[in-house]
C-alpha cells in the first residue's frame, strides 16, 4: 500500500486497516507454523503495510 494513499484515508479508516491487516498476519504466522505457507514474503509485506499505517498515525498525531 502506499503512503500517498494511506494519507488521504480518514483516521477511523487506517485503524480499521490496521486491525484487518493484523488478522491477516496473524493468519500468516500460522500458516507459517503449520508449513502451509506458500509466500513467506506475503508475511513481510504486510509487516511493513501495519508499519506504514502505524507512522501515517503517528504524522496525524503530531500534526494536530
Amino acid at each position: 500500500m502506499k503512503p500517498s494513499k494511506l494519507r488521504e484515508m480518514s483516521r477511523e479508516d487506517l485503524i480499521h486497516e490496521e486491525e484487518e491487516l493484523r488478522a491477516q498476519l496473524f493468519k500468516l504466522r500460522f500458516e507459517a507454523a503449520t508449513g502451509q505457507l506458500e509466500s513467506a514474503s506475503r508475511a513481510r509485506g504486510v509487516r511493513r503495510d501495519i508499519a506504514r499505517i502505524k507512522t501515517v498515525l503517528r504524522e496525524m498525531e503530531l500534526k494536530n
